[in-house]
């Protein structure tokens, strides 16, 4: 599932296959972008901004994508086979030698690079921002506790809080405060929870599987998510997995309700 974590690794991987390279070919399979042409463009490298990714290309030129659920970019030798199938590509990006591939892309968008942050101007501070600071701590535990009825699971989950956490690294964020999904934000030590989040999804950015624990071993790298058939790891009690939010904003969510005493939904 993409979250700030893997829109961060992504990035790093479309900057080392193209970042100086000129575009041989360059498809944008949209109806707003296909008639852009790319080709001749030098990709000059990628940005990631919580779940948004830009790539950058020269003469002021970048563009967004959204991975949201299903998303995935793919690189290879150009003339290798396809891993997707091709009706699924949104963007085709070819140099001389290498091939980058955007399958399922939501929200693309063209914009000059200066324009970039008004995209983004939305969101709270991305928990991987190679700028943190104090500053950023603080911005993010004003939006955190600017709702303290909010339910902390949901407040997690929204991208004007902070950028980058996802449904995965909600139940885990949840499991380390020691909290259930539904506790108010009031009753969450606030700069914890922003602390903790930034560590976890800073720990994972560049590797493909996910550990929270400090274990990574099969079925022990995460506290709860995904814990259907498996205990909690700390208590050897029984995990639940139920569902939090309606409408477009229902998740699964995972917790141990001995280790995460509070209200459940």
């Amino acid at each position: 599932m993409p979250e700030g974590d893997t829109i961060y690794r992504t990035a790093a991987m479309l900057t080392t296959a193209l970042a100086g390279r000129v575009l041989t070919k360059g498809e944008l399979r949209h109806p707003r972008l296909s008639t852009v042409e790319l080709q001749g463009r030098a990709v000059l490298g990628a940005r990631p901004v919580g779940k948004h990714l830009f790539l950058r290309f020269s003469e002021n030129l970048s563009f967004r994508s959204h991975l949201a659920m299903d998303g995935i970019w793919q690189v290879s030798p150009v003339g290798a086979r396809w891993r997707r199938p091709e009706h699924q590509a949104r963007a085709v990006l070819h140099t001389e030698d290498t091939r980058a591939i955007g399958f399922l892309l939501q929200e693309m968008d063209l914009v000059e690079t200066t324009d970039e942050d008004r995209l983004v101007e939305h969101l709270g501070p991305d928990l991987l921002d190679p700028g943190w600071g104090p500053a950023h701590a603080a911005e993010a535990v004003a939006r955190l506790t600017a709702d303290p009825a909010r339910e902390i699971g949901l407040a997690l989950l929204d991208q004007r809080v902070m950028a980058g956490v996802g449904n995965v690294f909600k139940a885990e964020i949840c499991f380390v405060l020691g909290v259930s999904p539904w506790t108010p934000v009031s009753d969450v030590d606030a700069e914890r929870a922003v602390a903790v989040s930034r560590d976890l999804l800073d720990r994972n950015k560049m590797t493909h599987d996910r550990c929270t624990t400090g274990d990574p071993r099969r079925d022990r790298g995460l506290w709860v998510y995904g814990h259907r058939t498996t205990p909690c790891l700390v208590c050897g009690g029984k995990v639940v997995a139920t569902t939090q939010g309606a409408g477009t904003m229902e998740r699964v969510a995972y917790y141990c309700p001995t280790c995460q005493p509070g209200p459940v939904g």
